[in-house]
């Protein structure tokens, strides 16, 4: 399992489609329970009305449907990034 920090997440789900590998790289689950899931959120999303392209997902829908705190990371990122700074400047 590889957990990514707080500034490969907000990158990651700063971008406008979610595919496998990206999933993949949110969730920290192997490729079966990835596609598993992947094939949920799709369902989920063609039921409520959506058409997608094949084999994507709208990040903002994953960010939701995964409850991504974008906040909670983006504080953690700030303290992360003051922290390099000030090690950088001693």
């Amino acid at each position: 399992m590889i957990i990514i920090s707080a500034n490969e997440t907000l990158e990651l789900i700063s971008k406008q489609w979610c595919d496998l590998s990206d999933l993949k790289k949110l969730t920290g689950l192997g490729k079966n329970s990835t596609s598993k899931l992947r094939n949920e959120i799709r369902a989920d999303l063609i039921n409520k009305g959506y058409l997608l392209p094949s084999k994507l997902l709208p990040m903002n829908e994953v960010v939701n449907y995964l409850k991504i705190n974008v906040a909670y990371l983006q504080k953690m990122s700030k303290d992360t990034n003051e922290r390099k700074k000030v090690i950088e400047s001693n």
